[in-house]
């Protein structure tokens, strides 16, 4: 069964949708340096070049909405928007992260080639129409507080501004306290607003501040929920990735969203295996 959206969203020079094979999105939570960007992002384009997946680099220069005032958040506006300059420059590979303000989006639409509204300000009017007047790829997660049918509203948001390139994320849906629940029935009803779907295997296994001043997460999920996903045909899979996400930062912080992120190791062989399942779909 192929019924994807037949929209087809160019990042870069990148397809996303209308039966184009399937398209990775991901990278580390949060920036932490230079260094670090680069060798990850190349890292993982070989391995997506490898396996023959396009591939887009993610990664937030502000996490704003961290549990707690001492979570880790990144290197902020300027610096990050550098980081991911360079590596777009270097790598050869587009490029995708948060906006949180209307202030942040002038900015980020010159270095970036794909803005994220996040979940929790999806519903943010002004935000949205802002970035959707840049005329960028606008990729909006689904907050988790949404039935995917209550996503056409922000659809409408952003084509008010004349912008049609949206990409829409399921990430997962509040399920009580500190728990996420995906309901896979929902990529259908957001594939039916007409613009491609993007599933977010990571996020979807968050416990949303289950360890008190910082989110957990069960990482062990993240490949059965990706070849689910895949099998139902979504047109991109995203995935924050990591060498080592459960070590600490210099300072002794944790890294941002580590217990819910995939071992950089493990990526080979998930991608094997949904790429291979994507054909099959699109057959």
């Amino acid at each position: 069964m192929s019924d994807r959206s037949p929209a087809v969203v160019t990042v870069g020079a990148i397809p996303v949708g209308g039966g184009h094979p399937l398209v990775l999105i991901g990278g580390p939570c949060a920036i932490e340096d230079e260094k670090h960007a680069l060798l990850t992002a190349e890292r993982l384009a070989a391995i997506a070049a490898e396996h023959r997946v396009p591939f887009i680099y993610k990664s937030s220069y502000d996490k704003a909405n961290r549990s707690a005032i001492h979570g880790y958040r990144g290197p902020g506006l300027t610096e990050g928007l550098r980081i991911l300059r360079k590596v777009r420059q270097t790598i050869g590979v587009p490029v995708l992260s948060d906006v949180h303000q209307v202030s942040e989006v002038a900015p980020a639409a010159d270095a970036l080639d794909v803005l994220q509204i996040p979940a929790f300000l999806c519903r943010q009017t002004d935000l949205v129409v802002a970035a959707a007047r840049t005329g960028k790829p606008i990729n909006v997660k689904k907050g988790q507080f949404l039935a995917p049918s209550d996503m056409k509203n922000v659809v409408d948001k952003i084509l008010s501004t004349g912008n049609r390139s949206i990409l829409l994320t399921e990430r997962g849906t509040s399920f009580g306290y500190h728990n996420l629940v995906v309901d896979l029935r929902g990529l259908m009803d957001m594939r039916a607003l007409g613009y491609p779907v993007v599933f977010d295997a990571t996020h979807s296994v968050q416990l949303p501040g289950a360890a008190g001043d910082r989110s957990g997460g069960e990482r062990r999920y993240v490949p059965p929920l990706a070849r689910a996903a895949v099998a139902f045909g979504i047109d991109a899979l995203f995935m924050e990735m990591h060498e080592d996400p459960d070590r600490t930062l210099a300072d002794g912080r944790p890294l941002s969203d580590g217990p819910n992120m995939l071992r950089i190791e493990t990526l080979p062989r998930l991608l094997t295996e949904v790429a291979s399942i994507d054909r099959v779909v699109r057959a």
